[in-house]
Formats: C-alpha cells, structure tokens, sequence
C-alpha cells in the first residue's frame, strides 16, 4: 500500500484529499504545518507528497527547497488556491512532480497520484537494476571459503537488516569497501543512496564541507550552497573510509550527528535533520590513536556497535585459488580478452607469495598474467611475472 503525506494547514482540505486517497486504498498521513511536514518525512518513506504552497507558519516553497535538498525520490506535488502560471513554472523548476490548483478536480488529482507512483516505481526498478550491473561488473562480491570470510559473510548477514553502526577494521586493500557495500546491499535502505567519503584524500579544512555542506559566502570559494555527504545519504547509508585520518573539529560534528540526527552546514545557522546510517573504516589502531589524542573516544564508542575485522591475504592463503579464478573472470570479461585458465601448480604458485598489498595487489598480478600469458599460467609463469612479490 503506498504511503501518501498531506502537509496543509487547511483542515478542510486535508480532509478531503484524504477522505479521496483512502478510498482507493492508499495509506494518508497529515502535517498541519510546514515544520510537521518535514518531520514526517524524516521520519518516515512516503511514496508522494502533496505540500500546500501558502501556510502561515511555513511556506510551502520553503518546504519543497528542504525536501529537495535531501535528494529523495518521493515526488512533490504542490496545490494552492492563491497561485497562478509563474509559481506553477518556479515550482517544477525547484523539482516540483506536479501543480493543482484549488478547488482540487478529483479526476486530475487521481491522474496526477497515479502517474507521480509510477514514476517513483520507475526510478525505484531503474536504481536496482543499476546496482546490479555495477555489482557485476565491479565485482563487489566477498570471495572465500576460509574460516575468517564465512564469519564475515555470516555477521553481514545477521547485522545488514539492522540499522546499527559497523566498524570496518583491516589492512589496506583487503577489502574493507566490499564489506560496506554488502551491508548495504542486504539493508533495507538497498534501494537508497550509498556515498562514500575517503577522509584521508579530503584537505582537513575541506573535509567538514564535504560532510555537512556549507552556505553561500561561508568561506571564500562558497560561490553557490553546497548540500554535504549527510544531506545527500538521507535515508540511506554513508560509509567513512579512513576515518582514524579525520580531523578533530570534524570528528566532533560527526558525533552530534550520531547523536542527533541533525547537522548544520558550514556557515549556517539552522538545524537539518538527516535519516543516515553510518559505515565506518579504518587501517589504524584507533585505541593507539584515542591515547595520542588524535581521536575521541566517544566517537569510538559510537562507531564500533558493531566491530568487523578483515583479515590480511597473507592470513587466508587458502582463498586465493577462488579469488585467482573470480578475478581471471572478471578481467577476461572486462577487457574483453582470451580466456585462458591456472594450471594447479601455478595456482600453488600463487599461493606461496608473500602479499602485503593483499586483495587488490593479487588483482593486479591476476591482470599482469592475463595479459602476458598465452594458453595456461603456470608456476613458471608466476614465478616470471610476479617477481615484485617475495616469497612468505
């Protein structure tokens, strides 16, 4: 049943939508002000929204701005019985699905709902199917069968339904990021917005901007506002890769985030409330960082509800024939090249290296191989190709 948000502060007008919506079978909520409206969408994933454009504690255009700033799917549509051509065309510019004008016809109402859901649908099937291309084709897919990988896939199993905040630990490159985006592939928040920010590649005076976005004229390069990391993971899920490398002051405004599930733009003065769920990771030892001060430790506290640690290449050495194999497919398939295939000794081969770049070295040499092999990768091909990896 589609879930349908009334923000009008006419009772008599609410009433009547909702007395028309509910008799075909759709699910009203109402907001009496601009202020509840929002709330409500906070709080809640409607599938359309209808948003009086004159209320006197807020305006409607200003409600329409907030909900578009969130980059939510849910479509807008605006009524009003003071508008005219200009506030319909300045409407549908700011993102607006649709216009009524009051009195309200019941017919193009009715058209008006049915064509914003399928819309909504539409774009809902469209982002799903783009995942899974980019899943195929990126190869995001957790490969092992050793003891450590089947207690992550299980713990990912059990925690992705959830909402609680996970904490990635694990040396670089064994694939700390395919952990995130499988907890957020198996959540229910799969069908919103994943974001990623790498704190250590951000300058520290950048990165708050990044996070929580920032007014116009706040700092000298603010020609235009700026909607941050948080705003535009609304109702889905941020992942911050690298956090031990986030400054102090910005490690500071995360916390209230956690705790509030509100933020406020840089140079601004007004509260923005958020419906994100926090991924973090990490290659440090942040108990070490928290005792040299260079990181809080109720930020921790906050973080690690639940702690995920991806073992090292060189701890797992019984999964590199599947990871070898995913990854000749993948390659061959990318690149559109010859498949060939591991002769058994070179697949031993592979296995006796020594691996500090874990994961993501193993595909680069899989790629070296692919390309300078002919027919079979044999142990004397690994031996020939990967003399950069030294033997355990």
């Amino acid at each position: 049943m589609s879930k349908i948000l009334i923000i009008d502060d006419e009772r008599a007008i609410r009433r009547s939508i909702r007395e028309i919506l509910e008799y075909e079978k759709y699910e009203v909520v109402e907001a009496e002000d601009g202020m509840k409206g929002l709330d409500e969408a906070a709080k809640n994933d409607f599938d359309l929204i209808f948003c009086d454009i004159k209320m006197q504690k807020m305006d409607g255009i200003e409600v329409l701005e907030q909900l578009m700033q969130r980059q939510t799917d849910t479509p807008v549509i605006m009524i009003s019985g003071h508008g005219n051509i200009e506030t319909a065309v300045d409407c549908l510019k700011m993102g607006a699905y649709d216009y009524l004008a009051k009195p309200i016809d019941l017919n193009r109402l009715l058209v008006s709902v049915r064509n914003a859901l399928d819309r909504k649908s539409l774009v809902k099937e469209t982002k799903v199917l783009k995942k899974k291309i980019q899943q195929k084709g990126n190869g995001t897919e957790i490969v092992g069968t050793s003891k450590a990988i089947q207690e992550i896939k299980s713990l990912i199993e059990r925690v992705a339904p959830t909402d609680a905040r996970v904490l990635i630990t694990g040396s670089n490159g064994t694939g700390k990021e395919l952990v995130a985006r499988s907890l957020h592939e198996k959540s229910r928040r799969a069908e919103m917005p994943l974001l990623e920010v790498n704190c250590a590649a951000i300058p520290s005076e950048l990165i708050e901007s990044e996070l929580f976005g920032h007014e116009k004229g706040s700092f000298t390069s603010a020609i235009k506002q700026r909607k941050g990391k948080f705003e535009q993971a609304h109702g889905g899920t941020l992942f911050l890769d690298e956090i031990g490398d986030m400054s102090l002051s910005a490690q500071a405004k995360v916390l209230r985030a956690l705790q509030e599930n509100k933020i406020s733009r840089v140079g601004g003065d007004g509260d923005i409330s958020v419906d994100v769920r926090i991924l973090a990771a990490t290659n440090k030892d942040l108990a070490e960082e928290i005792a040299k001060g260079n990181f809080r430790e109720d930020l921790y506290h906050r973080l690690n509800v639940i702690p995920i640690h991806v073992p090292a290449l060189n701890d797992r050495k019984e999964d590199i024939p599947l990871l070898a194999n995913h990854f000749l497919n993948l390659i061959t398939e990318e690149q559109n090249l010859p498949r060939i295939e591991f002769t058994p000794d070179g697949l031993s081969a592979l296995q006796e290296l020594n691996w500090p770049g874990n994961i993501r070295e193993l595909r680069n040499v899989i790629e070296r191989l692919l390309i300078l092999c002919n027919d079979k990768i044999t142990a004397e091909d690994v031996e020939t190709y990967a003399k950069p990896y030294k033997r355990a």
